[in-house]
């Protein structure tokens, strides 16, 4: 189940660069870990659900290297996304 589109919206006005930026590393950041965790919720709830794990794993590698991507290129953009985020880093 995607992502509710009122909480997309909010996720991406509030990580944005410009107006009409939809795609930047912060972003897509922003709107995986949402739905990471709407997963991680799921699984909790549906121990035997497999798919929705292979789902979540591939979820967990892909912002695992945008945020590899984000530390080479811009660090204190990378802290400050990891920060308001609550996610750890190294």
């Amino acid at each position: 189940m995607p992502l509710a589109k009122e909480t997309k919206t909010k996720l991406i006005t509030d990580y944005h660069r410009h107006d009409a930026d939809t795609g930047s590393p912060e972003v897509q950041i922003a709107i995986m870990t949402g739905r990471i965790q709407q997963l991680t919720d799921h699984l909790r709830i549906n121990k035997k659900d497999e798919s929705c794990r292979r789902g979540l794993l591939k979820l967990v590698g892909h912002r695992r290297r945008l945020l590899a991507y984000l530390r080479k290129s811009d660090y204190p953009r990378y802290l400050a996304v990891t920060e308001s985020l609550n996610l750890r880093h190294k």
